[in-house]
C-alpha cells in the first residue's frame, strides 16, 4: 500500500529544497519559472499588495469572481494550519498529493550549482504551476513582503494591480520611513495597466499618481473616487452602498466583520469596477453574493458564541488599532481577556500599550511553541509591567492562556498578535470546544 501523502511530508520536502533566509531578489525564482514554462503567465491576474489588508481584499475578489463564473485561483500567505490553505482554487484547497506532485517537478529545475530559493519563492512557484494545471481563467495573487522583488512580481498578464493600506512593517527588508516601504508596493503597477490604491494614507497619494503616470497606467484612488453610504457594522455582518465613477451598488454585504472591512470590501470593488470590461460575466448580483459569501480566517472570526471567543491575526501597530477599535465598536461595554503572542521583531510594546489604551483588558501574555521567531513571554510581561491591567499574567502554552481567560469570566476572549499562534491554538480550540 503506498503512504499516504500529508502536508508535513510536502513541508518536509519544501524545507529540503529552499532556505528559510528572506533575501530579497527575484533571479532565483525568475529563472526557476522561466525553466517550468513561466506558469504565472498562464492565467490573467490581480495582484494585491499592501501593509494590512491584502487577504480580505483578496478573499472579496476571489469570491466575486468565482460567483461570476470564472475559475479562480486565490494565492495568499501565511497559512493559518496548513500550507494548502495558500493556493484556494475556487475556494478549495487542493491535495497534498497534488502540492507534492508540483513541489518534485519544480525542484528538478533548480540547478546543482546555483543557490536554493527561499521557502516562500519555492511555494510561489510550486502555486504557480497548480494554478495553470488546473487552468484558472483569474489569479487573486497577494505578494508575500513587500512588491517591487516579492516573487508574485514575477506575473507580467496581470488586469489589475492593487495597493491596499501602506503602514510601518518589515523594516528591516522595506525601509524604515513611510515613503520607503510604499515605493517597495507601488512598484508593482504596470505599464499601461490600471491601478487601485486605497489612499487611507493621503501623504502617499502623490507619489502613487507620480508612479502610475510615469508607466502610463490607469490610477484609482478609492479615498478620493469613491463612497460609502447607508452603513452598518455588527457582530453578524457589514452592509453598505458604493457610489463609484464606475459602479454604483447598494445593498452590499459582508460577513467580514469590523468597520475596517468596508475599506476592504471599497478597495475589491474598486479593483472590480476597473477590470468588469474585460471579465464580462461580474454584474451586480455576482458582487453581492461574492461580497456576502467571501471569508477569511484568523480576521475577526468568531469561533465560539458561548463562551464568546474571537481570533485575530493583527501582528503590527495598524493591525492592532484597527482591531482594539473593531472590538470596542462591536462588543461595547464588555469584559474583554486578551490572550496575546508576537514576533520578536514586531513593536509588541506599542501595540500592549494600544490594548492597554482602548481595550483596558485583562492581558494573559503567551507565545508560540517551538518557535524561535516567538518572543518569550516574559519579554512580553516586561514590556506589560508599566501599565494597569484588570489581570495580568504568562503562559508558555497558549491554551493554557485561554482557559485562564475564561475561567476568569470574562465577557469575550481575543486571541490575537500573531497568525502563527492562531494558526497554533485554532486546531487545539476545537477540541476543547467540543
Amino acid at each position: 500500500m503506498n503512504k499516504k501523502i500529508t502536508f508535513d511530508t510536502f513541508e518536509n520536502f519544501l524545507h529540503s529544497h529552499s532556505t528559510d533566509k528572506i533575501i530579497p531578489g527575484l533571479e532565483r525564482i525568475s529563472k526557476l519559472l522561466s525553466r517550468l514554462g513561466n506558469p504565472q503567465n498562464s492565467f490573467r491576474s490581480v495582484h494585491i499588495v499592501g501593509t494590512n489588508g491584502k487577504g480580505s481584499t483578496g478573499s472579496f475578489l476571489a469570491s466575486v469572481f468565482k460567483e461570476a463564473g470564472y475559475r479562480t485561483g486565490f494565492y495568499s500567505s501565511p497559512h493559518l494550519e496548513s500550507p494548502g490553505e495558500r493556493l484556494l482554487i475556487d475556494g478549495e484547497v487542493l491535495s497534498a498529493d497534488e502540492w507534492l506532485c508540483a513541489a518534485e517537478i519544480a525542484a528538478e529545475k533548480i540547478l546543482p550549482d546555483e543557490d536554493l530559493p527561499s521557502y516562500f519563492e519555492f511555494l510561489t512557484a510550486c502555486a504557480f504551476l497548480l494554478a495553470r494545471s488546473h487552468n484558472i481563467d483569474v489569479g487573486i495573487i497577494e505578494a508575500g513582503l513587500g512588491g517591487k522583488l516579492d516573487a508574485t512580481n514575477t506575473m507580467s498578464n496581470t488586469a489589475c494591480s492593487v495597493i491596499a493600506s501602506v503602514s510601518i512593517d518589515h523594516t528591516e527588508y522595506l525601509g524604515n520611513s513611510l515613503e520607503s516601504i510604499a515605493g517597495e508596493k507601488f512598484a508593482v503597477v504596470r505599464e499601461n495597466t490600471p491601478a487601485c490604491f486605497s489612499g487611507v494614507d493621503e501623504s502617499l497619494v502623490d507619489m502613487f499618481n507620480n508612479i502610475c503616470s510615469e508607466r502610463s497606467a490607469l490610477p484609482f484612488v478609492v479615498s478620493n473616487s469613491s463612497r460609502a453610504e447607508n452603513v452598518t457594522v455588527s457582530p453578524e455582518g457589514n452592509s453598505f452602498d458604493l457610489f463609484s465613477p464606475n459602479l454604483e451598488i447598494r445593498n452590499v454585504r459582508t460577513g467580514l466583520i469590523g468597520k475596517y472591512q468596508i475599506s476592504n470590501a471599497m478597495l475589491a470593488l474598486s479593483a472590480i469596477s476597473l477590470v468588469k470590461d474585460e471579465f464580462t460575466k461580474i454584474n451586480d448580483d455576482s458582487i453581492r453574493r461574492g461580497m456576502q459569501k467571501a471569508k477569511w480566517p484568523g480576521r475577526l472570526e468568531v469561533v465560539s458564541h458561548n463562551p464568546l471567543i474571537v481570533l485575530d491575526g493583527g501582528h503590527n501597530y495598524d493591525g492592532v488599532l484597527k482591531l482594539c477599535m473593531s472590538i470596542k465598536d462591536l462588543w461595547p461595554d464588555k469584559r474583554i481577556g486578551v490572550v496575546y503572542a508576537a514576533m520578536k521583531d514586531k513593536n509588541y510594546s506599542g501595540c500592549i500599550e494600544l490594548m492597554n489604551r482602548i481595550l483596558k483588558p485583562s492581558l494573559y501574555l503567551t507565545t508560540v511553541p517551538d518557535m524561535a521567531r516567538a518572543a518569550r513571554p516574559d519579554e512580553l510581561l516586561r514590556a506589560s509591567e508599566k501599565f494597569s491591567w484588570c489581570n495580568l499574567c504568562a503562559f508558555n502554552e497558549p491554551l493554557s492562556a485561554v482557559k485562564k481567560s475564561l475561567n476568569d469570566k470574562n465577557d469575550l476572549t481575543l486571541i490575537c498578535g500573531s497568525l502563527y499562534m492562531i494558526g497554533y491554538v485554532k486546531p487545539l480550540l476545537y477540541n476543547f470546544l467540543k
